[in-house]
């Protein structure tokens, strides 16, 4: 595990110095847009990592077990959306020429609306980034940091600075690099999990496939409009939080931005929303063959939900070295959705806030503020210790988003 982070990490910060070095780009325009001339797959590929997360890692086949595979109703809403906002948004933000998104509400309804959608943006971003964070970084404590006695705060503070170290030059132009290696190594991680948990279970894909087909877990549509889990409850619900934490949502955006064309950045758009369902699809059959292993082996199953799958790594009840893909899939993920989030929370403060755009050095100050405000938030996490992360972030924007999409 130490070896496998000790490649990882300078194989980050080698991929941002040859992004630098192939376009020789470390000036604003670089780190806010990379120049605009990102190739729009890779776009979409490093969009994954950032929007799944190492806390769907975590979270989503925890929910086997309440809910089902009803999420994946929302996932259905979820491309719509992704459609919706390539169609109707990404052609107004290339029209104008956006660097921030929030420049659009300063010409529609004055500076003082751009200003209030960039603060919403910055708490909601903040909070967000820092759950996401805070998983990573848990996983770090349990594995490297806890036998040394080295304790949480110190090892948030330590995945912070390595953010900074790849993500304070270049930016977006060296995120577009970073963020692909990173969905890469989510993936990996999803599928080496999955490969470790049907070995344990003597089972091949057939067998997979029909586990998860017979299992009462399995349900995906809910027709009961009196239940939260309803179907067209989920699905609108599904539209509306893709509208808000992605159209209205300065990181996600921003990535959009970079490409060359609006075409390209529709298609980028349009093939990332895709990916969202068979993704979150292999997380939730995951959960189950999770909560099956532990009643076939009588496994005692943690109070928290989320503590399920890293339990069973960390006992080694999945194996000795799953524990190598698992954590290093968490941190990918984790890593991608914060590097982006505090490169457009320093974008977003120096150009709707402060409105001095292409001041280097100020940018730079700005950025190192963000990380350290976002180790505050994880601080904050830490101490609250809530049961599950992604309803956390959800419920944080209902109430960061909620008055952008109005």
């Amino acid at each position: 595990m130490l070896i496998g982070l000790a490649v990882y990490f300078p194989l980050l910060i080698l991929l941002s110095r040859l992004a630098e070095r192939r376009h020789g780009r470390t000036g604003n325009s670089a780190f806010y847009r990379a120049a605009r001339s990102a190739p729009w797959p890779m776009v979409a590929f490093g969009m994954i990592a950032g929007s799944i997360s190492g806390v769907s890692l975590v979270s989503v086949p925890a929910w086997a077990s309440t809910t089902g595979m009803t999420y994946l109703q929302m996932c259905a809403g979820f491309i719509v959306g992704y459609i919706i906002v390539a169609l109707v948004l990404l052609p107004v933000y290339y029209r104008l020429r956006l660097t921030s998104i929030y420049g659009y509400l300063s010409r529609r309804f004055g500076p003082k609306t751009r200003r209030a959608g960039a603060v919403f943006f910055l708490l909601s971003k903040l909070a967000g980034a820092a759950a996401r964070l805070y998983v990573a970084g848990l996983v770090l404590h349990t594995f490297i940091a806890a036998p040394f006695g080295i304790p949480f705060p110190v090892t948030a503070a330590v995945t912070l600075l390595l953010i900074w170290l790849y993500t304070h030059r270049s930016g977006q132009a060296g995120l577009i690099y970073t963020d692909v290696f990173q969905s890469l190594m989510l993936l990996l991680a999803l599928g080496g999990t999955l490969w470790a948990v049907a070995a344990r279970m003597g089972l091949d894909w057939h067998g997979v496939w029909t586990t998860v087909r017979e299992s009462p877990m399995s349900r995906v549509f809910e027709w009961d409009f009196a239940s939260p889990q309803a179907f067209w409850r989920q699905f609108l619900s599904g539209i509306f939080i893709v509208i808000v934490m992605t159209g209205l949502d300065q990181d996600m955006m921003q990535k959009n931005l970079t490409c060359r064309t609006l075409r390209d950045a529709q298609k980028d758009m349009c093939l990332y929303g895709m990916a969202f369902l068979p993704i979150n699809a292999l997380l939730l059959a995951l959960g189950i063959l999770l909560y099956t292993f532990c009643a076939a082996q009588g496994i005692a199953l943690p109070a928290k939900p989320d503590a399920l799958l890293p339990q069973l790594v960390s006992s080694g009840a999945l194996g000795p070295w799953v524990v190598i893909p698992f954590s290093l899939g968490i941190v990918a993920a984790a890593f991608s959705a914060a590097d982006g989030a505090l490169t457009a929370l320093t974008t977003s403060c120096c150009i709707d806030l402060l409105e001095r755009e292409d001041d280097v050095r100020l940018r730079r100050r700005v950025h190192a503020l963000m990380v350290l405000a976002c180790l505050g938030c994880v601080w904050i996490f830490a101490a609250v210790d809530s049961p599950n992360v992604i309803n956390t972030i959800y419920v944080m924007a209902s109430y960061t988003y909620g008055p952008l999409l109005g």
